[in-house]
Order: structure tokens, then sequence, then C-alpha cells
């Protein structure tokens, strides 16, 4: 099992997405309303949300079967490449069939990389095309992490890097974050404004579980830098801090849709006509939930111990890319939503991501 085999880097990718498919359906959980409104019905989208359970179950089954010898703990670290074009392949297939299936709306080429289904679910909505395609992306990303961070520590038995563990443990933080705030993310921009193609398809069934370890990927095999305590104890405080905006930002939002009086963190919400948050994280700037990804994304690069390595700074380099182009997009959706209620909040918060910077 040590040597690089396309067909066993099919079968793992295969059987875990089938086993987060299988467990998505069985596992108790719980129906919640979303925020966005089902065309046919005129009522709030609903979702079926049992990913933390999920996540540990597959999590405790890769454990076991490893801790059993039936799979080596750095199978996935050794067929990483084989695992990554399997990926590819099913990811480019899912998007094609999701989206050749339902009708045109622009050309194939736009239609293919956007999509054309805005929020595809099926079985009485118990599966969620998006919510499983999250789900799917943060349990293989997990998987991938613990595989190479296993590698490492096999590599260097007689002097492991504290800083591998630091950056697996934040990165765990925010998988189990993310799933446990699930309902949350019923509102943010990726179900409100996104169609469901190959940007969502294979984003989520390829690049996510993948790129996203670009760190641990290219540095696994890497001796120990010895980062100092002081130095990783700053990196988890970086990640913290964007953890904070991150999810501080996007919590706020989510309390004031659901009851625009409710306080959050004591703080009175303050509202263009009771539509549009200009206080509170809100007021910082107009995505300050964005910089927060990027200092989360930050901290756990930093923590690798390697700043000096180009590789994996891409994780980083990936949210300015697609946020500050998002920023744009999702500004110009805001303002023919909102109209002149939005050129009042731009007034008021000038700055689009960082404040008193950008």
């Amino acid at each position: 099992m040590r040597y690089a085999t396309p067909v066993l880097g099919l079968i793992y990718v295969l059987v875990i997405y089938a086993v987060v498919l299988g467990l998505h359906l069985v596992v108790p959980g719980r129906w919640v309303d979303g925020y966005v409104i089902d065309p046919k019905t005129h009522q709030p989208l609903r979702y079926y949300l049992n990913g933390l359970r999920v996540f540990f179950l597959t999590v405790g089954a890769w454990a076991g079967v490893c801790w059993a010898g039936l799979l080596p703990w750095d199978a996935f670290y050794v067929h990483r490449w084989e695992m990554l074009l399997s990926a590819c392949g099913l990811g480019l297939l899912f998007s094609a069939v999701i989206v050749f299936r339902a009708p045109k709306v622009k050309n194939v080429f736009a239609d293919f990389y956007l999509g054309r289904l805005d929020n595809p679910q099926a079985l009485d909505g118990r599966l969620d095309a998006k919510m499983w395609l999250y789900l799917i992306g943060a349990i293989m990303l997990a998987l991938n992490l613990y595989s190479f961070a296993a590698a490492h520590f096999l590599l260097h038995r007689d002097d492991p890097s504290p800083g591998v563990f630091v950056s697996t443990v934040l990165f765990t933080f925010f998988l189990v974050e993310y799933l446990n705030f699930e309902e949350v993310h019923l509102y943010t921009y990726d179900f409100m404004a996104e169609k469901v193609g190959f940007k969502l398809g294979w984003g989520c069934l390829t690049f996510y579980p993948f790129f996203y370890a670009v760190g641990l990927w290219t540095q696994a095999d890497k001796p120990n830098p010895h980062t100092s305590t002081p130095v990783l104890i700053l990196c988890a405080l970086l990640f913290f801090a964007g953890w904070s905006l991150a999810r501080g930002a996007n919590l706020q939002k989510f309390h004031f849709k659901r009851d625009p009086a409710r306080k959050f963190l004591g703080i009175t919400p303050e509202a263009l006509e009771g539509r549009v948050l200009v206080n509170g994280f809100w007021g910082l700037s107009r995505h300050i939930n964005y910089l927060g990804e990027l200092l989360m994304a930050s901290g756990i690069t930093l923590a690798l111990g390697y700043p000096g390595s180009w590789e994996p700074w891409l994780y980083p380099l990936y949210y300015v890319v697609l946020l500050f182009p998002r920023q744009h997009f999702d500004d110009l959706r805001c303002a023919a939503k909102y109209g002149p209620l939005w050129e009042q909040y731009v007034k008021r918060v000038p700055y689009k991501i960082i404040p008193y910077v950008y």
C-alpha cells in the first residue's frame, strides 16, 4: 500500500464521499428554515442539518480503521496525488450532471462554471446540494490534514514539529466551528447569491479539501523548524483574532435577520430603515468577515514554521483572489437590492474590507 496506484486514490475518495453522503442521510439532525425563499412555495427553504455529528462519526471511523491497522495513518498523504486526480474527475462529473440537466441560463461556459440551479434539493429537502458539498469538503479536508500530520510525525519521530500540531488543531477548530454554526451560514452570500456549478461543485469536491491543505501537503516532510512557543502562541492569537471578526460579523447579521431588535454581545443593532446594519462589526468595514478569513488563514500558515516558503502562502493568497473580487460583486448586488440605503451605508462605512486601509 506504499506505492502510488490510481485505483487506491479513487477508492479512498469514493469511500469517503459515499460514507459522508450515507451518514448525512441517516444520522439524526434537525430541520431549520433558511433565509432564501422557495419561489414555488414562497416560504423559506428548509434544510436538514447534522454536519457536526457526521464529521465526528466519519473522523472517528477513519481513526478506528487506522488504529486497527487496516489503513496506514499516512495513506492519504502517500496517495495524495492520486486522490487529488480522482476528486478532480468526480468534481467535473458532478458539475456536468447538475448543470447540463437544467435549463440554459446564459451560455454553456458561464453556465458550467457558475451553475444553473440556485438551491437544488432532493428527498423533500433532506439532501441539499450546497450543504452536502460543504460537508464533503470539510470532512475530506480534515482527513487529509490528519493524514498529512501523521506523515510528518512518522517521518520525524525523534523531533516532530509542534507547529504541525498547532496548525492542525487550528484548522480543526475552523472546521468544527463552521459545522457547529451551519444554520448561520444559511444567511451568507453562498446560499443567497450563488448557483451550483463547477465553481461550487468542483470547488467543494476537489479544491476545498485538497488545496486548503497545501501548507501541510508541501511542508509535512520538512524537519522541525524549532519555532518558539511565544511565536506559536502569537500565531494562534492571530487566528482567533480573525475568527472573532468572521464569526462575530456573521452571527451579528444572523441574529439581526432573525430578530432586528435583538442585542448581540451587548450591542443594540443600528440599521438604516431597519434593513442595513451600520454598527458593531458591520460598522468597521462593509466586509469585515473577509478580513477575518484572511487572518485565520495567515495564522494557520505561520504556525507551520516556514514563513519563507511560498507554497503554504497559496492558501491565504487564495482568499485574497476570492474575496476581494467577491466584495466588489457583493457590493453591486447590495446596491441593486437596497438602492439609496446602500449609498448611505457606504458613506457611513467607507472601508470595504480592512478598516482605515481599504
